[in-house]
This record gives C-alpha cells, sequence and structure tokens, in this order.
C-alpha cells in the first residue's frame, strides 16, 4: 500500500497569553551591589592614620627622653623600634628623615600651645609663657637648642621651624607699629632674644628662679617693650621727657 506523505507546513505554535508580568530574573540580578569598597577604604585610611600617630607618639616620646636637643638619635630605625613598626612602614608615611622631624616639630609646637601663625606683639608674653611651661617638661640640662625658640643651625628642620618663628614674630611687631622702617622692626623684634631655651635655663640654673619665676620676669621685660612700641618709642631714641609740674 503506497505510503502518503503530508507535506502540509506544520502547525503554528500555539500562542502564550501575556500575564502582564515581568520575565523572571536570576536572583540578585537588578540589585544594588553592596557598598563594601567605600568601606574598605574607610578602613584603611582610619588604619593609615592611627599608624601614622603612632609613629608620631613614638617619636615624641623619644625627643622628650634626650638629654639635650640634638637629634641625631631620633633616627627612622629608632623610631621603627619605639613605634613596633618595620622600618619601610615609617617611610610609608614620612618619605625621608627630614619629613619625620619636621612632622615632630609640628607636633611639639602643637604641644607647646604656641599658634605662630597667630602670634601678635599683645599676646607675645603668653606665649613666652607657655613656651617656658612646656620646657619644664623636658630633662634638658646643659644650656642648649628648642626647636620652639632657637634650633641648631645645621638642622634643616629647625632652621626651617625657626624661620617660621622669627617672621612671625616680625609680623607681629610690624602690626603693632606700622610707621615704622625696616631697621626700627628688626631691632624691635630682636626681643626674639627671650624666646630662648638659653635664657630659661639661666634663669633655671643661675638665678635660680622657677618656672613661674622666670617666666614672670621675662613677661615684664616683654611688656615693657611692648608699651615702648604702642608710644611709638622705636630702639635708640629717647623718651619725650616728663612735663615740668
Amino acid at each position: 500500500m503506497p505510503v502518503t506523505l503530508n507535506c502540509s507546513e506544520p502547525a503554528p505554535a500555539a500562542e502564550v497569553p501575556d500575564s502582564g508580568r515581568e520575565p523572571r530574573q536570576p536572583p540578585g540580578a537588578g540589585q544594588e551591589a553592596p557598598k563594601r569598597r567605600s568601606y574598605q577604604n574607610s578602613q584603611r585610611a582610619k588604619q593609615a592614620a592611627a599608624t601614622r600617630e603612632r609613629i608620631l607618639a613614638a617619636a615624641a616620646d623619644i625627643v622628650h627622653g634626650l638629654p639635650d636637643w640634638d637629634w641625631r638619635d631620633l633616627t627612622v630605625r629608632a623610631v621603627a623600634r619605639r613605634a613596633v613598626v618595620d622600618e619601610s612602614t615609617v617611610y610609608r608615611h614620612f618619605s625621608s628623615e627630614r619629613n619625620l622631624r619636621d612632622a615632630v616639630l609640628r607636633r611639639l609646637v602643637s604641644e607647646a600651645g604656641v599658634d605662630l601663625d597667630g602670634l601678635q606683639l599683645e599676646n607675645f608674653g603668653e606665649v613666652l609663657g607657655q613656651t617656658f611651661a612646656y620646657l619644664a617638661t623636658f630633662p634638658i640640662t646643659s644650656a642648649s637648642a628648642n626647636p620652639i625658640a632657637t634650633g641648631p643651625a645645621n638642622d634643616p628642620a629647625f632652621a626651617a621651624l625657626d624661620d617660621r618663628r622669627r617672621d612671625a614674630l616680625l609680623a607681629a611687631v610690624a602690626q603693632a607699629a606700622p610707621d615704622w622702617g625696616d631697621d626700627e622692626l628688626r631691632m624691635a623684634a630682636a626681643v626674639d632674644a627671650y624666646w630662648s631655651v638659653t635664657v630659661y635655663e639661666r634663669m633655671i640654673n643661675t638665678w635660680e628662679l622657677d618656672t613661674g619665676q622666670a617666666t614672670r620676669a621675662v613677661t615684664w621685660v616683654i611688656d615693657l617693650i611692648r608699651s615702648a612700641v604702642r608710644a611709638g618709642h622705636g630702639p635708640g631714641e629717647q623718651e619725650p621727657p616728663a612735663p615740668s609740674p
């Protein structure tokens, strides 16, 4: 019996009615990714800041224990040992030993409460008092330099801070005596000589004053100079005679 082939086209597939629903997506698709990366970055920043503070605290601790202001013992290796970190970690936060010392000096100035940017002749006596009080916290027995006062001229870090301190005092005198010339300003700013650990130690060791007495003595001298500046009496000028009765 002959086989009859069905050559007709296949019937079209039945259409699935539209249910109005969105196509089902794999679990988690379309959801916002957790902000894990920003959290990790924040944690790293906090850890880096804590490590930097730890290094600075260790360096300041070494300085407080030195017998004088010779910072040859303030090395990256010594600071790393005191902070219990690798030397490479210190260099990661401070690119050089000079950079580390600059940061330590800024920390010491901050500890002393000295604001060089806000220095005025009116508050110079107070700044000296803060400096002397801070010096009393160091076990220094020799007449040596101090970074908040004067520092070793051959140390770039000390020299840079000394320039800032000198410029701040010169600006303070210029603000109090705007009509004075450069020579008068420089001579008046020589009151900087009292901003010295040598003066402090001489008062303590030679004159046997305590810190409070040394502070009052220097403040008294500063007040006399400040009064002269207010009255317009520059260095070398004779004060006008008092009117006769």
